[in-house]
């Protein structure tokens, strides 16, 4: 048996124990979790700076906060969620108890990922344990600091048995893939994805996966730019990029092509000053392999601003590129970069057949003064989700699932959804053996039907 395998199966025999089933056992470890996050936030900042480098402000901004927050809320809601939920029954079973009751799935397997690399582990681990699973949890080996805090932090705050971290590469995650798990939850690439759940169909375990694709952002002329492009830019540039849910690209009318452009420079230069190479609060590509794909996608564009990069410190400029053809390559992978394309479009109708004409995707943004304009857009489109007038809100609010829709995931969590993802809704009626009359209807011999005259 390899070290992987007897991993999961003591996982699996901690889970069989029971001791992850009463509600004041799994409230303990959450209050664990917490107290990790907050007695270990400097180590958890540093990991962030070595890996993408992030300073102590963006570390808790982008990371830390989201996992304290959904942990608060889900101490605090966990006794009402646990609770069977009564459901109305029909005319036949209105003498009867009818409920769901929420069970845990058992051991879960939640694979990481290097973007975020501490929020995009440990936020879906918080649902899991919630609703009582044991969890095996896989960090990216990209975010290698990361995964060697979390492998070294997760023992001491939690339960070894019940919440193994495995560290490794490829060869470690497929052998991870060949074992048996009730749930996974995977974060990355569309490509990654569907091997996960080809690996998963095996076994017939259900999956989340928490993909990608192009997240577009619409740009009515009627709207304040200013504000705008300010929003667009601090959600495309932070973290170099490397956002799941960062707009990938921008649709606008061709007379307000070179407004964007000038807004989004002011915003470039208001955020990280004149020398963005020397701000503490730029990313960095996160290997080497992620810099030269980038770099590869800027190449025979029109860059109207940036366009440069330094491979010794994996830093590129935050760049704009316009007058991009739709068929080119900047424009059929998720680009995962500082880099944002400009396609123009002449009205909101070309703009919808655009969207709809790709693959659907995480998230979709759209800026307009119209409320019209808003609605209509949701309407005719799919995607993820969708935050209208700012970017990437919608993942902060608990009471929203997050998640994808065809190529960009299966699945949604976050706050309650997290719970009900990672639980088994049981449907249960309970009938008294006291009266039978009401069902002696049901029983053969049957009668013969009425004839009609």
């Amino acid at each position: 048996m390899s070290r992987i395998s007897e991993v999961v199966q003591r996982a699996r025999a901690a889970f069989d124990s029971g001791k992850t089933c009463p509600l004041q056992f799994r409230l303990q470890l959450l209050e664990a979790l917490r107290r990790m996050i907050k007695e270990r936030e400097k180590d958890i900042a540093a990991a962030l700076a070595e890996d993408l480098h992030r300073n102590e402000w963006t570390a808790f901004n982008d990371e830390i906060v989201y996992c304290l927050e959904e942990l608060e809320f889900a101490i605090k809601k966990l006794p009402e969620w646990i609770l069977d939920e009564p459901v109305e029954g029909t005319a036949q079973t209105k003498q009867d108890e009818c409920y769901i009751h929420s069970e845990p799935l058992g051991v879960v397997l939640i694979i990481g990922t290097w973007n975020y690399p501490f929020d995009l582990t440990v936020q879906p681990m918080v649902g899991a344990i919630a609703a009582g699973n044991a969890v095996v949890i896989k960090p990216s080996e990209v975010s290698e600091n990361m995964a060697k805090l979390l492998a070294t932090i997760i023992p001491q705050y939690l339960d070894k048995d019940l919440y193994p971290v495995v560290t490794g590469g490829v060869p470690e995650t497929t052998e991870l893939l060949k074992q048996r798990f009730d749930h996974i939850l995977y974060t990355g690439s569309t490509g990654v994805g569907k091997i996960v759940m080809t690996a998963a169909a095996k076994h017939l375990t259900p999956v989340t996966l928490e993909l990608g694709g192009k997240s577009p952002c619409y740009v009515d002329k009627d709207c304040d730019l200013d504000t705008a492009c300010r929003r667009i830019a601090w959600g495309k540039y932070m973290n170099s990029g490397q956002t799941c849910v960062a707009p990938d690209y921008i649709l606008c009318d061709p007379s307000i092509q070179n407004q964007v452009v000038e807004k989004l420079k002011k915003a470039v230069k208001e955020f990280y000053g004149e020398d963005v190479q020397k701000s503490r609060d730029y990313g960095r590509i996160a290997n080497s392999r992620h810099f030269q794909r980038v770099m590869g996608l800027i190449e025979g564009q029109k860059v109207a601003y940036g366009g440069t990069g330094d491979a010794a410190t994996r830093y590129i400029a935050p760049t704009i590129l316009t007058d991009v053809d739709p068929e080119s390559p900047v424009m059929q992978e998720e680009i995962f970069g500082p880099v944002m394309p400009i396609v123009c479009v002449r009205s909101l109708d070309e703009a919808i057949r655009f969207i709809n004409h790709r693959e659907k995707p995480l998230a979709l943004y759209v800026f307009s003064n119209n409320d019209k304009v808003i609605k209509k857009m949701i309407a005719e489109t799919s995607s993820g989700g969708v935050t209208a007038n700012d970017v990437i809100i919608h993942l902060s609010v608990h009471t929203l699932p997050f998640g994808g829709v065809g190529n960009s995931g299966i699945g949604s969590y976050h706050g309650k959804q997290s719970f009900i993802t990672f639980s088994h809704r049981r449907s249960c009626l309970v009938r008294s053996l006291q009266r039978d009359d009401p069902f002696k209807g049901r029983y053969p011999p049957s009668l013969p039907k009425m004839t009609r005259h």
